[in-house]
């Protein structure tokens, strides 16, 4: 047993200790601090839209880095994992996007709004977290379908244009990978033909009044790649 003495030097060298541990952990965080955030990169965007993000009370439904609400996805890598186009269209009406799934509201914002959220979880998604969030063991790409239809040989192999890989596959698959919120498009082209899609991709609810797929904001050129890529999908 420990004498009066004893006890009292115990104490006060444990709390002088700890107290110098937690001073030289705080300032090594702080430190680090600018170099691990990417301080350089907070411009004005960047700043109003995490203004944006906490005026609507986004951390009420998702997280970031770890801390907010669990009912929505955790959104610190959404930039690297959705890209920018898919955002901003999603932004633009989260129902459009996952039809029936999606509770998430409907904001309204202005495309330069949007572009401020973007600047912010660009931001965010490009701390140094040491490793967070977690990568997931399976590929998000794989639990759409489980396999891969196959191919013809005599399929006519068009190179995916980068536009539909931002997009169309959050709803689509082709060849098992993408979303399964619309139909898998591996066999479209033997359905229809060229001047159909084109049309379809200008404006969905033209073709199909109450269709759940959203108008896209293609410029002509990605148009006419995605319809020249289905196309080929026979």
């Amino acid at each position: 047993m420990l004498s009066k003495s004893q006890a009292r030097a115990f104490f006060l060298g444990g709390t002088f200790l700890f107290s110098a541990i937690f001073v030289f952990l705080t300032i090594d965080t702080l430190r680090q601090n600018d170099a691990r955030t990417n301080a350089q990169n907070l411009t004005e965007d960047v700043l109003k839209g995490k203004e944006i993000w906490e005026k609507n009370n986004c951390m009420g439904c998702h997280t970031l880095l770890g801390e907010g609400a669990y009912y929505a996805p955790d959104l610190t890598k959404v930039v690297e994992r959705r890209g920018v186009s898919w955002i901003d269209v999603f932004l633009d009406d989260p129902q459009a996007m996952f039809p029936g799934e999606r509770k998430m509201v409907k904001y309204n914002f202005t495309k330069e709004e949007k572009g401020q959220v973007i600047a912010f979880l660009d931001w965010v998604g490009k701390i140094d977290a040491n490793g967070w969030p977690p990568k997931p063991n399976i590929p998000v790409d794989s639990i759409a379908t489980a396999v891969a239809p196959q191919t013809s040989a005599n399929v006519v192999k068009v190179a995916q244009p980068e536009k539909f890989s931002q997009l169309c596959v959050a709803c689509h698959a082709v060849g098992g990978k993408g979303g399964n919120v619309g139909p898998a498009l591996d066999h479209v082209g033997s359905k229809f033909d060229a001047d159909y899609l084109n049309r379809w991709l200008i404006d969905p609810q033209v073709i199909k009044p109450g269709t759940n797929m959203p108008k896209l904001p293609l410029s002509d050129t990605e148009r006419k790649d995605i319809v020249t890529y289905l196309s080929a999908l026979k």
